[in-house]
């Protein structure tokens, strides 16, 4: 499913029949996230894309060793998929406030979900990720998983641009 700029699925290891590149690809091909890096052939590889209007939306289908136990997704799972997804939200609003080709390279600061509901690992899940307007390096986050329309988990974080020096700074 793809909307009028491209958002469209995603799923672990596979493009899910979306169109075009996802965040991730277009500004970080190389990364090797466990969440998020198209280059990390065990990790989640989570693929995020912006929407008009500025949201962040992702597609994930769960595979069975993303368990805590049959049929259920594992908070930890949950959590690197709030936390990637919401990071590139951050990293996009970052861009444009500064009017740049490109996101500044980001990390969490910090973050805290809340799981609301059992996530069912068996299903397309829906992240969404709302960034408030940065305030110099750094931008709050709220984000939500959904399966089926049901929100199962919420997270809210904040994230920093790091400097020259920083282990992460090159990491894009």
């Amino acid at each position: 499913m793809t909307d009028a700029t491209g958002a469209g699925s995603a799923g672990a290891g596979g493009p899910g029949g979306s169109e075009g590149p996802c965040l991730q690809e277009r500004f970080a091909p190389d990364n090797a996230c466990f969440g998020c890096g198209p280059k990390n052939a065990k990790g989640l590889r989570l693929r995020s894309f912006l929407r008009a209007g500025g949201e962040v939306v992702a597609t994930f289908r769960p595979e069975p060793h993303h368990e805590a136990f049959p049929g259920m997704l594992n908070g930890g799972i949950i959590g690197a998929l709030l936390d990637c997804h919401s990071n590139w939200a951050a990293a996009v609003a970052l861009m444009q406030a500064r009017a740049q080709s490109s996101p500044p390279c980001t990390v969490t600061a910090d973050f805290h979900v809340k799981l609301r509901a059992p996530t069912p690992s068996n299903a397309d899940l829906s992240l969404v990720a709302r960034a408030a307007p940065p305030s110099g390096d750094r931008c709050t986050v709220d984000a939500e998983l959904s399966c089926g329309g049901k929100v199962t988990a919420t997270c809210r974080g904040t994230f920093v641009a790091v400097k020259e020096g920083h282990p992460a700074y090159h990491r894009w």
